[in-house]
């Protein structure tokens, strides 16, 4: 009975004990949510710069597009039952395509990127980045709008460790990734991102 499975999943995101089919049987209201670590988080709407910094990291990525599959947020990356993230750039090697499934996609992706939003901080800086690295994420990227930064962390162990930290002119490289090389200030040539970004 339906009212028997409202029951079972509002005592599961009080317990902090949420997976994945869980999530998914969860009714649509029109916002996104992530699972970490059995916690049901709800995510805030990306603002303008959000969106715009995502879009043209796309776009200047595109030089990997024949190696790997470039993919947006909204997108459920489903890391174990109870760690379903959704990273604003997701990239998987086209040599990986058994981990894209009807569902999302299921297992580490080869790099994902998180865009800094004020409410997003903490859970991208310090617990998506444990998550990440307990499920073998190779390479994950945090974008600071504000700061106009890019932290580029690597894959150590069972843990991911801060590799490089670019701004201003810096070319943003990987040796992962070699077919990625853009100067990071490309990510902030657009007029209007460097308005907004000012308050204007």
């Amino acid at each position: 009975m339906p009212w028997i499975k409202k029951k079972e999943w509002e005592a599961a995101i009080r317990e902090k004990r949420v997976t994945y089919d869980i999530y998914a049987e969860l009714p649509e209201d029109g916002q996104r949510y992530e699972v970490l670590d059995g916690a049901l988080e709800l995510m805030s709407g990306p603002s303008l710069v959000h969106q715009m910094l995502g879009g043209k990291l796309h776009l200047i990525t595109q030089s990997c597009s024949s190696a790997y599959f470039i993919l947006l947020a909204p997108l459920d990356v489903i890391l174990s039952p109870r760690n379903v993230a959704q990273p604003d750039v997701i990239f998987i090697h086209r040599s990986r395509t058994d981990i894209m499934t009807m569902r999302g996609i299921e297992g580490a992706p080869d790099l994902v990127v998180e865009v800094l939003s004020p409410g997003s901080r903490h859970r991208d800086k310090v617990r998506k980045l444990d998550i990440y690295g307990r499920h073998g994420v190779q390479e994950y990227w945090i974008l600071d709008p504000v700061a106009r930064t890019l932290e580029r962390y690597e894959q150590e162990g069972d843990r991911l460790t801060l590799i490089a930290l670019f701004e201003g002119e810096d070319r943003v490289v990987s040796e992962k990734l070699p077919c990625i090389s853009f100067a990071l200030s490309e990510l902030f040539a657009e007029e209007q991102i460097g308005r907004l970004l000012a308050g204007g």
